[in-house]
């Protein structure tokens, strides 16, 4: 049997910057971002303590252009993926390596008022209608 193994990240935290979307030279979408995650403890004194680790995120595809389109700063998010190590050499020649999260799966946590929405179209947007497609009120249902 075959030995398996598992690179999976799972974060919920809030972007630190709007995405930035581009596309490869072949026309595949890659959006990149930042998610800050907290923790927060006492200390042996009994002062709270909080730190803020930054993840580096990268979206492709479809994902990429749905992350651009709905995800703000602030935005708080649950995110699924890999962690991807990568290295490269700068202008100047000197290496510089990279630890990223490779988005899979997320899920927009925001309020609907509070942030991104889960939706753009105006339909969306507009207000309920107090008519039922039936005819009836909506107040006249019996539940």
């Amino acid at each position: 049997m075959a030995s398996r193994s598992i690179n999976k990240a799972i974060l919920i935290g809030n972007l630190g910057k709007d995405p930035e979307l581009r596309y490869t030279s072949a026309g595949v979408a890659v959006a990149t971002f930042s998610v800050a995650t907290n923790e927060s403890w006492k200390d042996q004194d009994g002062n709270v303590q909080e730190r803020t680790q930054w993840h580096n995120v990268v979206a492709w595809r479809k994902l990429a252009e749905i992350c651009s389109e709905y995800l703000k700063k602030g935005s708080k998010l649950y995110m699924e993926g890999r962690i991807q190590y990568r290295n490269y050499d700068d202008k100047n020649g000197v290496k510089r390596y990279v630890t990223e999260i490779v988005l899979d799966q997320m899920v927009m946590l925001d309020s609907r008022g509070a942030g991104a929405s889960s939706t753009s179209s105006s339909e969306a947007d507009a207000p309920p209608s107090a008519e039922e497609p039936s005819g009836g009120k909506a107040d006249d249902l019996p539940f």
